[in-house]
C-alpha cells in the first residue's frame, strides 16, 4: 500500500519541514532510548515510517560505516529528500526505500527495528508489530515511540489548544488511528512475542523553544484532512493557527508535545 490518503498529517515537502522541527524536539529523548538499548558500531538497523530520515541518519552515525541502516516509508517525496541529505552527509551505509512493511519484507534481519509516531496512524497496529517482529533477528531489539494525546496540555488552559486537540484526535480517529496509543505499546510488543519489554515516558515541553511550535505546525499540517472531513472551515483553522503561534511566542505559557510513550523489547534468542 503506497496510498498516503489515510494519513492525517500532510506529506511531501511541506510535511518534511514539520518533521525537521519534530526531529530536533525529540532528539534528546530518542537518543536516550538508543543509549538504553545499546545501539552500537556495526549493527544493522531498520527505521520504519522513517519520513525524512532524521532518525535513520542518527542511527547511521551510531552504527558507523561497518553497520547498515535502512529507512522505509510510503511517502516517496520525503524519501527522495532523505536520499539527497544522506548523500550530502556522505552516509553511504544508509538507504531509503518506498516500502509498506505490512505488505513487503526488508531483508536481512536487523539488530534493531525502530518506529516513531507510526502505529498511532494504523488501523491494525498489532498486525504491524507482528510484521516488525519478523524483521528482528533472534536476540535483537525493537523500540517504538508513540503519542498519548490524553496527556497533552498547555498552561494556562487555551481554548485554541483544546479545539486543535479535538480536531487532531477526531481526524486521526476517522482514519482508523488511535491518538492515545502510547500506553498500549508494551502490550502490543508482548502480544507479538517480544520479551524483556520495558517502557518510559518522554514529553518535551517548555516556555520557549521549538517544542512549543509543534502545536501550530501540526494544526497547519492536518488542515487539509480536517477540511476534507468537514470538521472545521479554513477560516477557523487559520484563526486557530494564529492563536497557537501566539501561545508559543508567549514566554509565560507552557506548551509542547503530547505525552510520548517509549517501549522496547527483545526477540527471543531461540
Amino acid at each position: 500500500m503506497t496510498d498516503t490518503a489515510h494519513y492525517a498529517i500532510r506529506g511531501g515537502v511541506q510535511g518534511r519541514e514539520r518533521l525537521r522541527v519534530l526531529a530536533r524536539v525529540m532528539h534528546a529523548s530518542s537518543t536516550s532510548l538508543f543509549d538504553r538499548i545499546g545501539v552500537s558500531s556495526g549493527q544493522a538497523c531498520l527505521d520504519v515510517g522513517c519520513g525524512g530520515g532524521d532518525v535513520a541518519l542518527e542511527l547511521a552515525r551510531r552504527v558507523g560505516p561497518r553497520g547498515r541502516v535502512v529507512g522505509v516509508d510510503i511517502d516517496e517525496t520525503k524519501l527522495r529528500i532523505a536520499r539527497d541529505e544522506a548523500a550530502q552527509q556522505g552516509m553511504r551505509h544508509v538507504e531509503f526505500r518506498e516500502v509498506d512493511i505490512r505488505e513487503s519484507s526488508v531483508s536481512p534481519p536487523f539488530d534493531l527495528v525502530y518506529a516513531r509516531f507510526l502505529l498511532t496512524h494504523l488501523r491494525d497496529p498489532g498486525a504491524a508489530v507482528a510484521a516488525l517482529y519478523d524483521h528482528v533477528r533472534p536476540g535483537g531489539a525493537i523500540a517504538v515511540e508513540d503519542i498519548d494525546c490524553s496527556g497533552h496540555f498547555t498552561y494556562p488552559e487555551s481554548r485554541a489548544f483544546d479545539r486543535y486537540l479535538e480536531l487532531y484526535c477526531a481526524t486521526v480517529g476517522r482514519r482508523g488511528g488511535d491518538p492515545n496509543i502510547g500506553p498500549r505499546l508494551p502490550a502490543l510488543l508482548m502480544e507479538a512475542g517480544f520479551e524483556d519489554v520495558g517502557a518510559a515516558v518522554a514529553q518535551p515541553i517548555g516556555t520557549t523553544g521549538e517544542a512549543k511550535l509543534m502545536n501550530p505546525l501540526t494544526m497547519e499540517n492536518i488542515a487539509d484532512a480536517v477540511i476534507a472531513d468537514g470538521l472545521a472551515t479554513r477560516e477557523e483553522i487559520d484563526e486557530l493557527v494564529r492563536e497557537l503561534y501566539e501561545l508559543a511566542a508567549d514566554p509565560t505559557t507552557v506548551a509542547g508535545t503530547p505525552r510520548v510513550v517509549q517501549a522496547w523489547g527483545r526477540r527471543p534468542a531461540r
